[in-house]
């Protein structure tokens, strides 16, 4: 039987347009969600579900920008990536454009505690680009 292990949400902008937060070039994406999910009732294998939004605009000078999504079961840019997926943002849209996604992992290795972390990275091929908000990073985690 499968069951619940945990549940977290790492919120932080809840609302349209509440931040304004630089979109660093694509050689360093920023970090903008981190969970951490306790996984010490693991009696077999152990899935995660993952999920989240993150809404940007585009720089005062228009141009074709790419948003790269990357998630990663640690704390670094070089620990396993899990997902990773890039979208175009529209050059005719100056508004806030809203990116969501879904990824799961599965047959994970137990963890070294009982804690298995992941940790959303946003990066843009362009410097201008801006986090607006809202932004989330949710997490499931299962086993059997």
């Amino acid at each position: 039987m499968t069951r619940l292990l945990d549940a977290r949400t790492s919120q932080n902008a809840s609302i349209a347009n509440s931040i304004s937060i630089p979109i660093t070039i694509l050689s360093q994406p920023g970090l903008f969600g981190q969970i951490g999910l306790n996984v010490s009732g693991a009696t077999g294998p152990i899935r995660t579900q993952l999920s989240g939004t993150v809404a940007c605009q585009l720089p005062l000078l228009p141009a074709a920008t790419t948003i790269t999504i990357t998630i990663v079961r640690g704390t670094a840019l070089t620990d396993p990536v899990i997902y990773s997926s890039s979208e175009s943002l529209n050059i005719n849209l100056l508004g806030p454009q809203l990116f969501t996604f879904t990824a799961s992992d599965f047959n994970i290795p137990a963890p070294a505690s009982s804690l298995l972390v992941y940790t959303a990275f946003i990066g843009s091929n362009l410097l201008g680009t801006v986090r607006v908000g809202p932004e989330s990073f949710n997490g499931i985690a299962y086993s059997d």
